[in-house]
């Protein structure tokens, strides 16, 4: 345990204070902070200098950072890595409050591809956004919020109800994913409720709240277990794991002599297209704005990102011990093999031959772990950002991340090792010349 103890404690850390996209950013942003960087207003114009570190929040849930080598010269390679601060879950609508009889509940719509029983009776707290009434209509005051303790529950349907539940199992999102926030005798019925919540916990007054971007999260605590504490069963490790890990290494890599960046993205679980996803202009605007600022030009800008990589940094499937038939026959992974690399031959990963030769090599002279994935011929995986990003760059890519069990679950599970791998590849992807 202890040659990783450093980056699962940043782990731990990590996957406990970013309990929404928003809360991931800030708590990212806080440690580049620590580290010397300095922090830049998207929309504003950019004055730079050689040796030092810079990061942007954008929009309040994605965060772009890089650092400028003294060496720096125009079109120099960058190498970069991308990671995404979301994750699937109940989000809370407007106008949410609904009662049965003596029930106070929020109505939700589903975020993502959540597995839906793994939030059935769990402790859920509530985080995100809100936005208050400011000083004029253009200018309103965005806060953020985390309750901090239980809030609601979202009570399953006893057996007696259901006497197919344990082989046969129907969840509807609406009817079946309303959380509970309380039973109140008659006198006690209020309506808009949670308006007045968020107003109290906010200590503002309820006509100050316009707006908000909430959702639920698992509260339960992340978990070091196992014989040598060797497994972490945790929320959020799907991708706070990669968020940590590109933190972890770009501050690290601030000490080479190589133009690193990393782009942490909001939306990733509804397919990117947003203004702070990875299917966006995002990350080609903020790159060139540098290389720009830096008194780059144009051609400097596409030289840059010709000559560079990119690692999209997602999780991957372990082998699951009780349907290992879910797996590829050849290429099978497990907690604890390392930084994993993705393979696709129709690109639903970007990885390359030529990045996986130059990963191969990072890995072998750094004595990094690692193994290879592919999906089953008749299974269609997921997607990454990997694929966006290389189209709209013209980047070489790879595709990467930690190996771990119940992907999309309320809880997932991984090995505590696997984090100081993909850190340390990141890390030596970002360093070499």
């Amino acid at each position: 345990m202890a040659i990783y103890y450093n980056e699962t404690e940043k782990l731990l850390r990590c996957l406990k204070s970013g309990v929404s996209a928003y809360h991931t950013v800030k708590q990212a942003a806080g440690q580049l902070e620590e580290s010397g960087f300095i922090r830049l207003e998207a929309g504003e114009s950019w004055t730079l200098e050689k040796g030092k570190g810079y990061y942007t929040e954008v929009f309040g849930s994605s965060l772009f950072a890089f650092h400028v080598p003294v060496s720096y010269e125009a079109g120099m390679p960058v190498r970069a890595a991308a990671a995404h601060t979301d994750w699937p879950g109940p989000r809370i609508k407007p106008c949410p409050e609904l009662t049965e009889g003596r029930y106070e509940k929020l109505n939700i719509e589903v975020y993502g591809g959540p597995i839906f029983y793994s939030w059935l009776d769990r402790p859920l707290s509530i985080a995100g956004a809100v936005c208050l009434k400011g000083e004029d209509p253009m200018h309103p005051e965005t806060r953020l919020m985390d309750f901090r303790r239980p809030m609601a529950v979202i009570p399953s349907l006893a057996i007696h109800y259901n006497r197919e539940v344990n082989t046969k199992l129907e969840l509807n999102a609406q009817k079946d994913l309303l959380p509970v926030l309380d039973v109140l005798p008659p006198e006690w019925k209020q309506d808009g409720y949670f308006h007045r919540l968020l107003a109290e916990e906010l200590q503002v007054e309820p006509d100050s709240v316009l707006s908000w971007d909430l959702g639920f999260y698992n509260l339960d605590e992340p978990v070091l277990y196992g014989e040598h504490t060797e497994m972490l069963s945790s929320p959020r490790l799907d991708n706070l794991t990669s968020v940590q890990g590109c933190v972890s290494a770009l501050i690290r890599a601030s000490q080479a002599d190589t133009f690193s960046a990393i782009m942490l993205f909001d939306n990733e679980e509804v397919g990117s297209n947003t203004k702070q996803g990875a299917d966006s202009v995002l990350l080609a605007r903020l790159l060139e704005k540098t290389v720009i600022s830096l008194r780059g030009s144009h051609g400097d800008f596409a030289d840059s990102t010709m000559n560079g990589i990119l690692l999209s940094c997602d999780v991957s499937h372990a082998l699951h011990p009780n349907r290992p038939d879910k797996n590829d026959l050849t290429n099978r992974v497990f907690p604890g093999d390392g930084v994993t690399f993705k393979l696709n031959s129709s690109q639903s990963y970007a990885t390359d031959v030529r990045a996986v030769a130059l990963a191969e090599g990072v890995c072998r002279k750094a004595g990094i772990p690692h193994k290879s994935f592919c999906n089953r011929a008749d299974i269609r995986g997921g997607s990454t950002l990997g694929s966006m990003l290389s189209a709209q760059l013209c980047i070489r890519t790879l595709d990467l991340g930690v190996p771990i069990l119940s992907m999309h679950s309320s809880r997932e599970l991984m090995a505590t090792a696997d984090q100081k791998a993909l850190t340390d590849f990141i890390a030596g992807m970002m360093m070499e010349q």
